[in-house]
C-alpha cells in the first residue's frame, strides 16, 4: 500500500506557529538588548516584554488560526448549499458540467451521460463530486478551527520561549543576547531541516532560508534600537 502525508493542515499550523514564534520574540530581545545597553535590570526588562510578547502574540496568532477555520468552514458550507439548490433548479447544466469534468480526463461522450445520470440519482454523492471537481474544495474538518487554533498557539509559545531561555541565565542583555543568537540560530536550522522534510522541500534550502529570515529580522531589530538609542 502506498503511503501519503495525511496532516499537511497541522504541519501548516505548526509551521506558521513556530516560524513566528522564534522570528518575533527573538528580534524583539534582539532589539531591546540593543536599546537598554549599558542599562540596569536589563534582562529583567527584556525577559518581561519577551513573555508579554509572547503570550500577545500567541493569543492573536491563535485567533488568526481560528478564524481562518472557521471561514473555511463556512464558505465550504455556503458553497455545498448553492450546489444542492443547483442540482435541483439547474439539473439539466449541472449534468452538462459534470459531464464536463469527466471530458478533460478523455471519457467518451457516451460513457459521459451514461456517468452523469447515475450520478445524479444520489444527490450527496454528486453534490461531494462537484464540490471537489468542480470547485476544488476539500470538506474541512469540523474542529478544524479550534485544531488549527491550539496547534498555533502552542507552537508559537514553544518558539517564541528558545530565543528567551537564553535571557534567563545572564547578567546582562548583551550577554543573553550572544547566547539567544547561537540558541536560535540552532534551533532555526533544525526546524528549517524538519519544515522541509515533512513538506517535501530540499533540506538544504529550506533550512538556509529559514535561518536568514529569522537572522535578518533579529539584526535589523538591533541596528534599529542602537540607532535610536
Amino acid at each position: 500500500m502506498e503511503e501519503h502525508f495525511q496532516s499537511s493542515e497541522k504541519v501548516r499550523d505548526f509551521v506558521i506557529g513556530m516560524s513566528d514564534g522564534l522570528t518575533v520574540p527573538f528580534a524583539l530581545a534582539a532589539g531591546l538588548s540593543g536599546a537598554l545597553s549599558g542599562t540596569d535590570n536589563s534582562t529583567d526588562i527584556v525577559i518581561t516584554a519577551g513573555l508579554a510578547e509572547i503570550a500577545a502574540g500567541s493569543i492573536a496568532m491563535g485567533l488568526g488560526g481560528y478564524l481562518a477555520g472557521r471561514t473555511e468552514i463556512e464558505h465550504y458550507e455556503v458553497e455545498e448549499k448553492r450546489e444542492y439548490e443547483e442540482i435541483i433548479h439547474k439539473h439539466e447544466i449541472e449534468i452538462s458540467e459534470t459531464k464536463e469534468i469527466f471530458a478533460q480526463y478523455g471519457i467518451s461522450e457516451e460513457l459521459q451521460e451514461k456517468i452523469a445520470r447515475e450520478m445524479a440519482k444520489k444527490p450527496k454523492e454528486w453534490v461531494d463530486f462537484m464540490m471537489r471537481f468542480e470547485l476544488g474544495l476539500e470538506r474541512p474538518d469540523k474542529n478544524r478551527a479550534h485544531t488549527s487554533a491550539f496547534i498555533i498557539a502552542i507552537s508559537y509559545v514553544i518558539g517564541g520561549l528558545i530565543p528567551l531561555s537564553a535571557y534567563f541565565f545572564s547578567s546582562t542583555a548583551q550577554q543573553g543576547l550572544i547566547y539567544s543568537c547561537g540558541i536560535t540560530l540552532v534551533c532555526l536550522v533544525v526546524f528549517g531541516f524538519v519544515k522541509s522534510k515533512l513538506t517535501g522541500q530540499p533540506l538544504l534550502k529550506g533550512a538556509l532560508r529559514v535561518t536568514l529570515i529569522g537572522a535578518a529580522a533579529a539584526a535589523a531589530a538591533f541596528v534599529i534600537a542602537k540607532m535610536i538609542g
